[in-house]
C-alpha cells in the first residue's frame, strides 16, 4: 500500500450495474487502491436487480482493495437513486428491487399526480412532479400488482440504504437520496404524512434521515468486510448527489453526466418547483438543492444503436439530416414512458455514421434542452459546462455536447466521481469540513477545456420538431397490454 499523508476513507458507488469502491487518503485525495465487481440487471419490461447481489459485490470490490481497506476511518456508500427496496422482518429482499429505469408504474404516476392535485401541487410540495422512475410510484405499482409483497415488506429502503444498513445496523438515509423518493417533502425536509397514505405506506417502515455531516452509525462486526469494528459510517447519498460532492460544486455551474442515464444539474441555493416536471428538485447532500433533469436513455442506448450498425461507437459521420430519437426504454425527458426508437429522414444516400451520429444527436438533445430549466437565471452561461461519466471519455460524446451546447465544454481528469464524492463526506466526517470543500482541496474538477463553437440550432431545431410532431405516436408506444 502506497504511504498516506492522512488517514484513509472508502467511498462506494454501487451503480445499476456495478459496485465502485476507492480507498482514498483524506489529506491529498490519492486513491491508494480501489475495487469493482458487477450485478446484473433483468430485461424486459422489467428492470429489476437482487439486492443481495449488491451486498456480494461490495464484498468483492472492497476486498480487492486489501489492507487498506482494513485501515480505513470512515466509510460513505452512495447508490443508483429511485430503487425500491423491501425487505422482510429478518431483514432479507421480500423481492427483486424495482430500479430506476423501471417503467411498469407510468400509469400509477399519472393517478398519483391527479389524486394530490395535479403538477403545480406536487411541485410545491416535494419539489418534483413524479415520474414511473420516482420510488412513490413503485410503491404504489407493487401495491397494486403484488399485495402479497407489498403486506410482507416490514422495511423500505432505497439502494444505498439497503447497504448502509448493512454495515451498521440501522435503517437510514440522507435528504439526497430522499428527495428522489417522492414521498419526502421539500418544503419540510421530512416525509409527508398525507402522500404516504395516499399509497399506503406505513412511515414506520422508513429509515430515519440523517443529516448533512452526521455520523450515520459505525461497522458492526457481524460481516465479512474488511474494516475494523467501529469505523465511521456516514450517511451516504445518491449518485448524483454524490458526483456533485466529488466535482466539489459550487452554485451556477452546470454537470451532464453521460451513463446509462443522462443527467444534467447544477447547485442550487434556492428550493426548486418545476410543474413541468422536466426537473425534479432533489436536495443535495449538503443542504443546498441539486435541480436535475434526467433521461433514460444515454450511453447504452447509443452504444446498442452502433452495435446494430456493425459500428464503432467512434464511427460517427457528419453532413446528416437524419433525426434518431434513441427511447429505447421508454424515455423520463421527455416523459414518454411508453416510446420505443423513432427515426427519420432516411434517404438513400445516408450512411452507418450518419445515422450513428443521428442517435448520439437525439440523446445530447433531450438533457440540453432541460439545462436553462436547471440553472438559476442569474447563472453565468459563459461557464464551462462538466462533462462526466463514462461517456465523457468519448470523442463523439465530448464534440457532439460542445457543437449542439455552445458551450466551452471541461472535461474532469478525476475518475470515478460518485464514489469520490463518497470518499469525500467520508473525510469530512473525520475533519469537520464540508464535503464539497475537501473534493475542492483534491482538484477533482481539474481538467483540460474545449473552446466554445457556434451552437449548432438547425439540428436542435430539426430534433425538436420530430419530437414535436411525432409525441402523439411516441406516447402511444409499441408496447401490448
Amino acid at each position: 500500500m502506497s504511504a498516506a499523508e492522512g488517514p484513509l476513507v472508502v467511498g462506494v458507488d454501487s451503480s445499476t450495474q456495478s459496485t465502485k469502491v476507492l480507498v482514498v487518503d483524506a489529506a491529498t485525495g490519492q486513491v491508494v487502491a480501489s475495487g469493482q465487481a458487477p450485478h446484473t440487471v433483468s430485461s424486459g419490461d422489467g428492470r429489476e436487480s437482487d439486492p443481495r447481489q449488491w451486498w456480494d459485490a461490495l464484498c468483492e470490490a472492497l476486498h480487492q482493495c486489501g489492507e487498506a481497506a482494513h485501515e480505513a476511518a470512515a466509510v460513505s456508500i452512495a447508490g443508483q437513486q429511485h430503487g425500491l427496496v423491501t425487505l422482510d422482518a429478518q431483514g432479507a429482499p421480500v423481492r427483486p428491487a424495482l430500479l430506476w429505469n423501471d417503467v411498469r408504474s407510468a400509469p400509477q404516476a399519472r393517478r398519483l399526480v391527479e389524486e394530490l392535485g395535479g403538477p403545480k401541487a406536487w411541485a410545491e410540495r416535494t419539489g418534483s412532479v413524479p415520474g414511473a422512475s420516482f420510488t412513490v410510484t413503485k410503491w404504489a405499482w407493487l401495491a397494486e400488482h403484488e399485495p402479497e409483497a407489498a403486506r410482507s415488506t416490514a422495511a423500505v429502503r432505497l439502494p444505498h440504504d439497503y447497504l448502509t444498513q448493512h454495515l451498521t445496523g440501522e435503517g437510514t438515509t440522507d435528504r439526497g437520496d430522499a428527495s428522489g423518493t417522492g414521498w419526502w417533502a421539500s418544503t419540510t425536509e421530512a416525509y409527508d404524512d398525507e402522500i404516504l397514505a395516499l399509497v399506503g405506506l406505513d412511515p414506520s417502515l422508513l429509515p430515519r434521515v440523517v443529516r448533512p455531516g452526521e455520523v450515520a452509525g459505525t461497522v458492526r462486526d457481524s460481516h465479512d468486510l474488511p474494516f475494523s469494528k467501529g469505523t465511521l459510517v456516514a450517511a451516504g447519498t445518491g449518485d448524483n448527489a454524490a458526483a456533485a460532492l466529488g466535482l466539489g460544486l459550487r452554485p451556477g455551474t452546470p454537470v451532464l453526466s453521460l451513463g446509462t442515464s443522462g443527467t444534467v444539474y447544477a447547485v442550487s441555493r434556492h428550493r426548486s418547483a418545476d410543474p413541468s416536471g422536466t426537473v425534479a428538485g432533489f436536495a443535495d447532500a449538503r443542504g443546498d438543492w441539486l435541480p436535475l433533469a434526467c433521461t433514460l436513455n444515454c450511453t447504452l442506448a447509443v452504444d446498442r444503436v452502433a452495435a446494430l450498425l456493425g459500428l464503432d461507437r467512434e464511427a460517427v459521420e457528419p453532413g446528416t439530416s437524419v433525426t434518431l430519437l434513441p427511447y429505447l426504454d421508454g424515455e423520463r425527458t421527455p416523459n414518454l414512458p411508453n416510446a420505443s426508437g423513432l427515426l427519420h429522414g432516411l434517404r438513400h444516400d445516408t450512411t452507418a455514421g450518419q445515422l450513428l451520429q443521428a442517435a448520439y444527436d437525439g440523446a445530447v438533445h433531450a438533457l440540453l434542452g432541460a439545462l436553462d430549466l436547471v440553472l438559476d437565471q442569474d447563472a453565468d452561461r459563459t461557464t464551462p459546462l462538466l462533462l462526466i461519466g463514462g461517456g465523457a471519455r468519448g470523442t463523439a460524446w465530448q464534440q457532439t455536447v460542445r457543437r449542439l451546447s455552445g458551450r466551452p465544454v471541461q472535461i474532469p481528469e478525476a475518475r470515478e466521481l460518485v464514489a469520490l464524492g463518497a470518499a469525500a463526506q467520508a473525510a469530512g466526517l473525520l475533519t469537520g469540513e464540508d464535503p464539497a470543500a475537501v473534493a475542492r482541496r483534491w482538484r477533482t474538477a481539474d481538467g483540460p477545456v474545449l473552446e466554445a463553437v457556434d451552437r449548432d440550432e438547425v439540428t436542435l431545431n430539426r430534433i425538436s420538431g420530430v419530437l414535436s410532431d411525432a409525441a402523439p405516436l411516441l406516447e402511444r408506444g409499441t408496447r401490448t397490454p
